[in-house]
């Protein structure tokens, strides 16, 4: 492909993008497409002679688009809100355009100096303390792929940093704390580190949010037994219910122990430090004062494309203590020298991605000020949701609305014998019927052995009239599955 047959294509593949998000709407949330469709459909090898691209960029839509599920339509309310704007395309478009593998500062000087001044924009934006500059020269912030790479990375650091003030305490004795209700991104860091791991048990009276004092009776446990906890994973907003550690007392606690490294995931909630009003119930004065780190994806409801995941350090030169291996064909004079930053020394990787461009095209576009409306509206809709849910005879909350995210089951028709069926019995039966609709998709969970259903509200499309469209189809196959049983 010569450059100006770059140009036809291009100019045809905007076209068909903007063709694909008039039509979004019309569309079905969930593919219909059966396993191994794709597989079925394309050739069992390579061409051995190149294809026109026209025909490449046909079998795109003929083959492809149908097996999408469509996470940016307005009528997604599963797993979490999650960001494709135009602005985050055009950045991946633009990123993609130049080689970069963005090691040192060498390899491309603006790739690694727009992300050093965007993670500062964020942590402005966000309200983190100064402490987590990168202008400090002492922390910094840095773009990992996903929060389970931020957490995998900070682990790291934490352990190396642990057994070098602890020497002689062999791996197999460090322990690390997450909650029954954590992302699993915590075991699966134990996992790949061959370290132990404890999950600390949250119950719903505490609003499935870990109390100080579990965490000091697992403490005074574990140290007892000979164990070295060095870690601890709090959450600001859980993937199930949305709930929030009581950050508070969590850092009370551990004041007493100073070796004990305090991360903060707030994958997806983090993002509302954005707006004022929820700094308080996110505990950003201990996250300033407190942890050693913190993470937020952008890329979920932060309005920018799949991977933008934002983490923060209190002290870079635990990252780079831990994962520093600089041989000599990476060293460079400004590397040497310490006047730049080279980020493949803040993350597991060696090559990373040019992934601050779309960061800084979106919050450019948005600015601070619409930013925070995005957030706001996706909070307001949900409390809008959630007052049908918690008024309707069909529905009850089962923990308190958490941001944009509902949590809800089904109650027992007053007519019905209770001794037959339950209220788990009708919201599997709901969702059933749910998951098998095409316009709509929800996910489900459990809540210390209560089945519930989660609706996520966030994506950029969503407007009141697509909850409202939900919230009575919700209410319809309720209604089916009541004269079902």
């Amino acid at each position: 492909m010569d450059i100006e047959q770059f140009r036809k294509a291009g100019y045809q593949a905007i076209d068909r993008i903007c063709d694909f998000y008039y039509s979004l709407e019309s569309r079905n949330v969930v593919s219909s497409v059966e396993p191994g469709y794709l597989r079925r459909a394309l050739p069992t090898a390579p061409p051995e002679q190149g294809e026109d691209f026209s025909k490449i960029a046909d079998d795109y839509q003929q083959l492809i688009i149908p097996g999408l599920t469509h996470w940016q339509h307005p009528s997604f309310f599963a797993y979490f809100p999650t960001a494709c704007t135009f602005e985050g395309i055009l950045g991946d478009v633009y990123a993609s355009s130049v080689s970069n593998p963005g090691f040192n500062w060498g390899c491309s000087p603006a790739c690694t100096e727009l992300e050093a001044v965007m993670t500062d924009w964020a942590a402005q934006l966000l309200g983190l303390d100064n402490a987590f500059l990168n202008t400090t020269g002492v922390g910094g912030g840095v773009i990992q792929t996903s929060a389970s790479d931020s957490v995998l990375t900070v682990v790291v650091a934490a352990r190396s940093l642990y057994c070098k003030t602890h020497p002689g305490v062999g791996l197999d004795k460090l322990l690390l704390y997450t909650t029954s209700q954590t992302h699993s991104v915590g075991a699966k860091a134990a996992l790949v580190l061959g370290l132990k791991e404890r999950s600390l048990d949250v119950n719903l009276d505490d609003g499935f949010g870990l109390r100080g004092e579990a965490l000091q009776m697992a403490l005074d446990e574990d140290i007892k037994a000979g164990l070295h906890p060095f870690f601890i994973i709090a959450t600001i907003g859980t993937t199930s219910s949305g709930a929030i550690d009581h950050l508070s007392e969590i850092c009370s606690v551990a004041q007493s122990y100073p070796s004990l490294w305090i991360h903060v995931d707030a994958a997806w909630a983090g993002v509302t430090l954005a707006c004022p009003e929820y700094r308080e119930i996110c505990h950003l004065d201990y996250i300033n004062r407190y942890v050693h780190s913190f993470c937020t994806n952008f890329h979920k409801w932060g309005l920018v494309n799949f991977d933008a995941s934002l983490l923060w350090v209190r002290n870079r030169k635990h990252l780079t203590d831990a994962l520093d291996v600089t041989p000599q064909f990476l060293r460079t004079a400004q590397g040497d020298a310490g006047t730049v930053i080279d980020y493949r020394n803040w993350h597991l990787g060696l090559g990373r991605r040019f992934r601050s461009l779309k960061i800084w095209f979106v919050l450019r576009s948005y600015g601070a000020e619409g930013f925070r409306k995005y957030i706001r509206k996706g909070i307001d809709l949900n409390k809008v949701f959630s007052t049908w849910v918690s008024s309707s005879p069909l529905f009850e909350l089962v923990t308190p609305p958490s941001f944009a995210l509902t949590v809800f089951r089904m109650k027992l028709p007053p007519s019905k014998d209770h001794h037959t069926t339950s209220q788990d019995f009708l919201t599997r039966k709901l969702f059933e019927r749910l998951s098998a609709r095409k316009d709509i998709q929800v996910t489900q969970t459990v809540l210390h052995g209560i089945f519930c259903i989660r609706f996520a509200i966030g994506a950029e499309r969503t407007e009141e009239k697509h909850v409202m469209a939900a919230f009575s189809l919700l209410c319809d196959e309720a209604r089916k599955v009541n004269e079902d049983i």
